[in-house]
């Protein structure tokens, strides 16, 4: 996740269309998002944008032109497991006594490598800016 300052806040009782709308001004349909899409298929909000009234700025023309299906190591792995050549390995890996394999080995990558070094740079980034003053104006932060 890379966190990105967009200075906007969104509010309101409907929170299929709050996931809509901040989905539709990432450059994202929000209809053709599964779950979006479901959620509003089965009544539980308005996924579709033309159906929400937006009040205070104008959005109609915000696009952050974010990115889907960013590849992570966490998923490239998984997608080995389920759908590459680690298919044959699903039960061993994912269903046998030896499953907490992928808790250790998510600790290790996630604790001892990815938050070290890619982690920790990004949220002390994140805490130089305007709005990690303020988080930091909260109480006790740190990196």
């Amino acid at each position: 996740m890379v966190p990105h300052i967009k200075n906007y806040i969104l509010a309101g009782a409907d929170q299929v269309a709050i996931d809509a709308i901040a989905a539709k001004m990432m450059g994202f349909d929000p209809m053709d998002l599964k779950f979006l899409r479901l959620a509003h298929e089965r009544g539980l909000g308005c996924a579709n944008p033309s159906e929400i009234e937006v009040v205070g700025e104008d959005i109609s023309d915000v696009n952050f032109h974010f990115h889907a299906n960013m590849e992570t190591f966490a998923s490239r792995g998984q997608k080995l497991i389920y759908h590459g050549p680690l298919k044959p390995l699903e039960n061993l890996l994912l269903r046998s006594c030896i499953t907490p394999w992928s808790y250790y080995a998510s600790r290790l990558y996630h604790d001892g490598f990815w938050y070290p070094i890619v982690g920790k740079p990004r949220v002390r980034a994140i805490l130089r800016t305007e709005w990690g003053e303020l988080f930091k104006s909260y109480g006790r932060t740190e990196a």
